[in-house]
């Protein structure tokens, strides 16, 4: 297997048009399926153990920042985050969801502007040239130092935001969907750095990030648009131009670009830049499946775009999250099937002592 090759002499497209990945891809991959005469628990087996690379020292230092992450959280949330919006005077319903936006928009804005970094102002092409990101690739091979420290900040925060999701914020329509999401991403991360793909990994996450902070700084302005029972108008146009932009760079980056770069890069150009690629329908298993929730995703983003446009909703609001309505009835409901539950047992007590 000659896997220094950067084309095995066949040039290569850099970006194609959405019929041509679909039919491309899914040859590829069907050819690579039937081709594939021994694969299995044995074959996958022995692949990880030939060719996963990670160390213990790196295990324990992602769960130490995964850890030290969720601590700055609770300290930045108690003495900053929720002072600060107490002293603004948001309504008392937003106080509590504030901090989870602002140290998501924090956290955001750092990593997506450290991979735009990496992209564009280093020697890296992988953006301009998709293929790329598996040219020269060898099993084992380091690590550039500046694509470990992106790999160990994203790990453990999508690490923490596991546990997050599930203990700290607030919980929406799709919090299940969000788990799982970061999941998939925390095991793309960690099977792309023990493989070495570590080139596309890179880009998958400036494709992602960037909505994340359109998203968190949106919803911060929405929480501020209203202080001390004052409409604040800046807010107001700052959440509707946040909400804008966010719905278009979500299709595209996530439904245009992603597509069009990673999994055309994944699918089609990796197994002739490297024939017998590891993990390979492992790995595209995982990137389908993360497009599948980009979809997920936006079909919320289309809903919201209709409330507006017919005039159901008057103002920017995040419509993952549970109505006052909603949470009332269900609190009703579950009180309601207490109340029954506590008549039922007394019913029973009553019978016995008869």
């Amino acid at each position: 297997m000659d896997e220094g090759s950067s084309s095995n002499g066949m040039e290569m497209e850099i970006m194609p048009g959405y019929m041509e990945f679909i039919t491309r891809a899914y040859s590829v991959m069907f050819s690579a399926f039937r081709d594939c005469k021994d694969c299995g628990l044995e074959l996958s087996r022995r692949t990880l153990l030939d060719h996963a690379y990670i160390s213990w020292t790196e295990i324990f230092m992602f769960l130490m920042c995964a850890v030290m992450l969720t601590k700055v959280r609770r300290g930045l949330t108690m003495y900053v985050f929720e002072p600060f919006a107490q002293w603004c005077c948001i309504q008392p319903k937003d106080v509590s969801k504030m901090p989870e936006s602002a140290w998501k928009l924090v956290f955001y804005t750092m990593s997506w502007s450290y991979s735009t970094y990496l992209l564009f102002f280093t020697s890296y092409s992988f953006f301009q040239n998709p293929p790329s990101v598996f040219y020269d690739w060898k099993s084992g091979m380091s690590v550039p130092t500046d694509i470990t420290i992106a790999y160990l900040i994203q790990g453990s925060f999508y690490g923490h935001s596991i546990y997050a999701t599930i203990y700290m914020d607030a919980w929406r329509k799709d919090s299940l969907v969000m788990v799982v999401h970061h999941f998939i991403t925390l095991a793309l991360i960690t099977f792309s750095y023990a493989f070495r793909y570590h080139n596309i990994g890179i880009l998958v996450l400036f494709l992602h990030d960037i909505n994340d902070v359109q998203l968190e700084f949106t919803k911060l302005n929405v929480y501020f648009k209203t202080r001390g029972g004052k409409e604040y108008l800046i807010n107001d146009v700052l959440s509707n131009m946040g909400a804008i932009s966010f719905s278009i760079t979500w299709f595209w980056f996530r439904l245009y670009w992603f597509p069009l770069k990673v999994l055309w890069a994944s699918c089609v150009t990796s197994i002739r830049s490297v024939p017998n690629i590891p993990f390979y329908f492992f790995f595209n298993t995982l990137l389908f499946a993360l497009l599948l929730m980009n979809i997920y995703w936006f079909l919320f983003i289309v809903l919201f775009v209709v409330k507006v446009l017919t005039g159901q909703m008057k103002e920017v609001n995040d419509v993952r999250e549970y109505e006052e309505e909603d949470l009332k009835e269900k609190k009703d409901t579950n009180d309601q099937m207490s109340t029954e539950g506590k008549h039922v047992q007394n019913g029973i007590t009553k019978k016995k002592h008869l």
